[in-house]
């Protein structure tokens, strides 16, 4: 039943995203990525601080100073700042399909920090998902987007935070989770904005309604996903929940095309279904295991 339950709220979660991503990179045709993140961390963190004081919980948890901890915010801000930036620079749909490699990554994760069982065939499917993002990076040929980089560090920063939400100490409760993931965020976008400055800062941009209305959305919707992530970690076998995070491949693509008008050409559809099949592939064999 938890493992049901995960798999739900993974599912919630990947929705959720793909319109926080369709926000903020509605949001980045005006301010730079690092503002963006600095908004939206902040407007996350007392979010979540507000539900985590009606809940009678404590705002500092003694676990957050921990190494598993430390790690995980480390892993934040690297997935986070990364991925805004691929957002920001390349398609929806090339990003969102180049995440889709974060579940191969995680199930990798969990045999080797959790002990969970993974057999020859689901190892094989995740170096199947691994080639189907080099068909979406496309290294050495025309077609290759510099900063398609950006999104593959992002992955590994995102599975690494998934990974560590794990092994978090169970009297943690997912609300401070989320407050100190929101406030990692933060600190990302002061990263960013030391590197960038407020280059990319569009004209009338901190004054234009719409813009605002894109970042509160994103905030909002973006704390209702993150809460779900983290509910969805904590609960039945990463291997079996985790390939639910395909489910964004769907939400990013029908978004990317209806919202942002992009087609994706056909190395990226034939990458996309390549890392789809992998990971259904290991959904399949987690069940059966």
């Amino acid at each position: 039943m938890e493992t049901l339950r995960g798999s739900l709220l993974m599912v919630l979660a990947m929705g959720a995203f793909a319109l926080e991503d369709m926000f903020i990179k509605s949001a980045a045709q005006a301010l730079p990525v690092g503002l963006i993140l600095v908004f939206f961390g902040l407007g996350g963190m007392v979010l979540f601080a507000l539900v985590a004081r009606a809940q009678g919980q404590a705002l500092w948890h003694p676990a957050f100073c921990t190494r598993v901890m430390l790690l995980r915010s480390l892993s934040e801000v690297v997935g986070r700042l990364c991925f805004t930036l691929a957002l920001a620079l390349t398609p929806l749909s090339s990003a969102s399909a180049i995440l889709q490699a974060t579940p191969l990554v995680v199930a990798a994760g969990a045999v080797v920090f959790f002990g969970e069982t993974v057999g020859w065939r689901r190892w094989l499917a995740i170096l199947v998902g691994f080639a189907g993002v080099l068909i979406i990076l496309r290294p050495g040929v025309s077609g290759f987007e510099p900063a398609s980089l950006f999104a593959v560090a992002g992955t590994l920063g995102f599975a690494g935070r998934d990974l560590a939400t794990r092994a978090a100490h169970v009297s943690m409760h997912n609300s401070q989770l989320g407050m100190l993931g929101f406030a990692m965020l933060a600190v990302a976008g002061i990263i960013a904005l030391g590197w960038t400055g407020l280059d990319g800062l569009g004209d009338g941009g901190l004054t234009d309604p719409g813009v605002w209305l894109d970042v509160a959305c994103a905030t909002v919707i973006g704390v209702i996903a993150y809460g779900a992530l983290t509910g969805a970690m904590r609960l039945g076998e990463i291997s079996v929940v985790a390939p639910f995070r395909y489910t964004r491949l769907v939400f990013a693509m029908v978004l990317g095309i209806l919202v942002f008008g992009e087609r994706p050409d056909t190395l990226t559809l034939i990458g996309s279904a390549v890392i789809v099949a992998s990971g259904v592939f290991t959904l399949i064999r987690s069940r059966k295991a």
